[in-house]
């Protein structure tokens, strides 16, 4: 072991004594920023540095565990992202089907989808499907895989989907709009029966929620972290809880 990361290590381990995990966050939304970038400033490929980001997720998850997080919302690949080049965009969706199929076959946490899967290829479909399946009983963390996701897009879905459930039911759109509030809508997103996001990390230096859980993220505070994903370390991770720890969480203002 080198000095540095004797170093690192001691004041890892300093953080982690010093924090209240009482005041964890439940939910933790992670916007895994800087796979390419990485890859870039490494020397590699593209397709390197993703693959580099999904060998993140696990330990990122134990991170988690360890710090009493409930829910985790892992933002894989944006709706914008589908119109990349296919000599990026398919061999990134083969990385992220073998990161949700590599969670799923841990056994330890139960993955969900979220995003719009008529917009992915079927055999991504059939993956988060089988991954859905085969982790339903798990007991461990709830993973969000936000793959073919776009917040604006959640939102549309969601009231195409309440008014889809309301049409059947007979309810005239005069009589729905009566009636209609912020709940009816929450009860048809992607992360329906979930809290929402208390905290939203975003690694890369970007200072941007570009789209992320636009209807959750109301009251969620954002912690952005100057690190390339495939370089986030514990010590990044324990950093952003101590500073959500220390804030006063003002609801609705």
């Amino acid at each position: 072991m080198n000095l540095r990361d004797l170093v690192y290590g001691l004041y890892s381990r300093r953080v982690e004594r010093r924090l209240d995990v009482s005041q964890a966050p439940k939910h933790v939304g992670v916007i895994l920023d800087g796979n390419r970038r990485w890859a870039k400033a490494a020397g590699g490929t593209t397709e390197q540095g993703h693959r580099a980001g999904a060998d993140k997720i696990a330990e990122m998850l134990g991170w988690c565990e360890e710090t009493g997080v409930e829910v985790v919302t892992l933002w894989l690949l944006s709706t914008d992202n589908l119109d990349r080049p296919a000599d990026e965009l398919v061999p990134l969706l083969g990385i992220i089907e073998d990161a949700v199929t590599d969670l799923a076959a841990a056994g330890r946490w139960r993955v969900h989808h979220v995003g719009t899967m008529d917009l992915l290829p079927s055999h991504t479909q059939h993956v988060l499907k089988e991954a859905e399946q085969a982790t339903d009983g798990a007991t461990g963390l709830l993973v969000n895989v936000a793959v073919g996701y776009g917040g604006r897009q959640e939102i549309a879905d969601a009231v195409r989907s309440l008014l889809h459930e309301h049409a059947g039911r007979g309810t005239s759109i005069e009589d729905l709009a009566e009636i209609l509030d912020v709940e009816h809508i929450a009860e048809h997103l992607y992360t329906r029966g979930q809290p929402d996001p208390d905290l939203v990390i975003r690694t890369s230096g970007e200072q941007r929620l570009s789209g992320f859980m636009l209807w959750q993220s109301a009251h969620s505070e954002y912690y952005f972290c100057e690190v390339f994903w495939p370089a986030f370390r514990k010590v990044d991770f324990l950093r952003a809880l101590r500073d959500y720890a220390a804030r006063h969480r003002r609801y609705g203002s």
